[in-house]
């Protein structure tokens, strides 16, 4: 799914899916610290990932307001 997509998804829908991510990352750092995460560039996706989804959120609240 583009961004574009997303942001013609309902806000709620969009932080679902950020809950989702921030999860993903807090079980990702743990996994790295524990020395059980194999891929360490996974941090850092999930992190744009996240940056992604709070862009998206931030500009349909603008355009609601519009």
């Amino acid at each position: 799914m583009s961004d574009k997509d997303k942001l013609n998804g309902s806000i709620d829908e969009l932080r679902s899916e950020l809950g989702d991510c921030q999860d993903a990352l807090q079980n990702l750092v743990f996994q790295k610290s524990m020395q059980q995460l194999e891929d360490l560039s996974q941090i850092k996706k999930t992190r744009k990932k996240i940056a992604r989804l709070k862009t998206l959120i931030s500009e349909s609240k603008i355009l609601d307001n519009s």
